[in-house]
Order: C-alpha cells, then structure tokens, then sequence
C-alpha cells in the first residue's frame, strides 16, 4: 500500500508539473518557428515585388540574376523552417501518444482498485466489518481518524480516475489537432519543394543567359570596373566628408587634437548620444519604412564571373517607389553628399557614430540641422528604367567602417 501511494503521488507529480511545462515549451517554439516562416514568406513576396522590375525593360541580367539568388536562399530558409515545424510535430505527436499509453494504463489500475476497494468495502458493510473496525477504536479521535481515513480514500480514487479520464481526452483532442497541423505543413513542404525546383528551373534557364554576356566579357567587365568606380568615388567622399566633420567638431570643442585626428573629441552631451546609441546596438530602425535588404556588408563573389570579388562599405535595402529615407536615431546633420553625376545623400551625426542615406533625388533636411529619430531625410531615387528603388545605407564609428547589419534590427 505505501509503494502503490508512492507511485501515485509520483504520478500526479508528473501530471501537474511536467506535462504543463513541456506543452508550454512545445508550444512557445512552434509560435516562434510559425512566425519566423511569416517573415520568411514575406521576404518573398517584397522580392518579387522589389527585386523583379515588371517593366518592358526589366533591368540587367545581372539584376535578375542576384534577385533569384537571393530568393532562392530565402526559399530554402522558409522550407527549413517548414520542415522543423513538422519535426516538432511529430515529436509532440509521438511524446503525447505515449502518454496518452501511460495514462490509460494507470488508470485501468486505478479503477480496478477502485472497483476492489468498492467490493471490499461492500463485503466488510454486508459483514460489518466496518463497524467494527470504527468499533475497536481505543478511543472517539482513532474513531473519528478512521472516519476521515476511508472517507478520504474514496474521495481520492474518484478524484484521480476523474482527472486522468479528464488528461487523456485532452491529450486525445490534442493529437488529432497536431495530426491535421501536421497535414497542413506537409502541403506545405510540398508546396515549398515545388517552388525550389521552378526556381533552380530559373535559375538554369539564367544560366543560359549568362552563357551569352560572357560571349562579350569585356563589355561586362567594363560595366564591373564603372560601378566599383562610381562605389569607390562615394566611399571616398564620404569618408573626407567624416574627417571635416571631425576637425570641425574637435575645433569647435576646443580640442587639443590635431585636425587630422580620426576621431571625435565628444562633449558630455555628444557622449551620451553616443552611449545610447551604443546600447541600441541590434535594435536600430531601418532607415526606410519597408524594404528588404538586397546586398549586405562586406566581401561578396560576382554572380556572373564568381571569381571576381566586390567589396561593399555599407548595404543596399530596396524598396517602393516614392519611399522616404528616414534617420535611424537622433543626431546632427553634418554634410550633404552630391556626387557629380550621381544622386543625393545625408551624412548624420550620433554622438561620434556616422550613419549617411544614399541615392535619394530630394533631400528634405540642411547641414546642421538637429534630427529626431524618424526624421524624413529625403526621397529615394527611382531606376525609371528598370523600376527600382533603393536606398544605399552606410554606418561609421569615427572613421571606422561598422556592418550595419549588426546594429539594425532584423536587416
């Protein structure tokens, strides 16, 4: 009897503890991995619409050939997912089939000792044994004890066969929700397979494409050389146009440095910009409203010829056309960009962090002006060729070149 009662406090243990706990577990991370495939799918549909020009001109092979890259990467990202979220599935599916195993066998013993229990006890009445038991009680309390004792003991057996009848057809109900989720995400990872294939189909025919502009590959290389050019000619100005910055800023400060310091004697109220600045590291605002990142930071292979390499000092977001470039936090404007024969940009000021907005047509703000976060900046400039908008995005730490991937939420 004390084993048996032990093995019962050991089972509600694990029904009042351990099942809520993992369910809770459960549940959190297929929320997570649900929201992650919305985000994923959304990203898909902003690169059909921002990345695939629906112009007679639809932009250059190279163009279509960095947006199927691009989403063929999100693609597989979203049938990984997909595929984690039906593994999680058959795992709850599988864990609550044995418990619902588990339970069923306890209690199957639980309603035979409550069935002997019930004989046992209609045998002792039809004997009266009960009586005589509470009878030999030594005193009116052992009596009363025992009263309480057998009352107790049937209470406790209803009880817990009720509530384990009450868990098994929850689990029960549970199973069959998770098996048609489990069908729908099986549809899913279907569908998925379907798409990667129609876009690897693509991507061969994009191929082909390739296999005639390499048929002229001074032509394209010509192409390569202007655009590192023109990146090269930004990036220069833009970092002559920090070191200014610092010089002018070290002068007005009364600072002893040189003026050809690479960085920022901060006042006390420069330094608490910069300090919060820095504790918003992972969670700036995107410098446009909507958009999608398509080039990051740093090193990347050239999608036609894979063995030249660019360098890219910031990232490019596209996005709508008509879009405003927006400041992601507050600061100084310090300089204005206009690139001869370029577009537009603004360079802005966040303690000694730099954070400069390119490629707009209209700018909206002037040279010392003071920015609130979400300030508009100006509008981006539109490709009335092949329908794209992007905003080229570059941050600085003084004179030094930061990923702004790592600093802006989600890019």
């Amino acid at each position: 009897m004390i084993f048996r009662k032990r093995y019962i406090l050991s089972f509600l243990l694990f029904l009042g503890m351990f099942i809520p706990q993992t369910t809770t577990a459960q549940t959190n991370e297929q929320k997570a991995l649900e929201a992650k495939r919305e985000r994923l799918q959304t990203e898909i549909r902003d690169i059909n619409r921002l990345l695939f020009a629906e112009k007679k001109e639809r932009g250059t092979i190279l163009d279509q050939m960095e947006a199927l890259d691009k989403k063929i990467n999100v693609r597989q990202q979203l049938i990984r997912v997909t595929n984690q979220q039906s593994n999680l599935l058959n795992r709850q599916i599988n864990a609550n089939i044995k418990k619902i195993t588990k339970l069923r066998e306890d209690l199957k013993i639980l309603k035979n000792d409550y069935g002997l229990m019930i004989q046992k006890s209609y045998q002792n009445k039809s004997q009266q044994s009960r009586l005589m038991f509470l009878l030999s009680s030594e005193n009116f309390f052992q009596a009363f004890k025992r009263i309480q004792y057998m009352k107790q003991y049937t209470d406790y057996r209803r009880e817990q066969g009720e509530s384990i009848v009450t868990k098994t057809d929850d689990l029960a109900r549970l199973n069959k929700d998770l098996n048609e989720e489990r069908k729908v995400k099986e549809i899913l990872i279907a569908q998925n397979r379907k798409a990667k294939n129609q876009l690897f189909k693509e991507i061969q025919t994009q191929k082909e494409l390739l296999a005639t502009i390499r048929q002229n590959e001074s032509k394209y290389t010509a192409s390569i050389n202007a655009k590192q050019k023109e990146a090269r000619k930004i990036d220069r100005q833009i970092e002559r146009l920090i070191k200014e910055a610092i010089a002018a800023a070290n002068k007005k400060a009364g600072s002893s440095k040189v003026s050809n310091s690479s960085k920022f004697d901060l006042t006390p109220e420069a330094t608490l910009v910069a300090n919060n600045f820095t504790a918003n590291k992972g969670k700036l605002i995107w410098p446009v409203e909507k958009g999608i990142k398509s080039q990051g930071f740093g090193e990347y292979r050239d999608p036609v010829y894979p063995g030249i390499k660019h360098e890219s000092n910031g990232v490019i977001i596209a996005t709508d056309e008509g879009a405003i470039a927006r400041a992601i936090f507050e600061g100084e404007v310090i300089a204005i960009l206009a690139v001869p024969g370029g577009k537009k940009g603004v360079t802005i000021k966040h303690g000694n962090f730099i954070s400069t907005y390119y490629n707009l047509s209209d700018v909206y703000v002037r040279k010392g002006d003071t920015v609130a976060l979400k300030t508009e900046l100006g509008k981006i400039y539109t490709n009335q060729s092949n329908g794209q908008t992007r905003l080229k995005f570059y941050l600085y730490e003084d004179t030094s070149k930061l990923n702004p991937e790592e600093w802006v939420y989600q890019l």
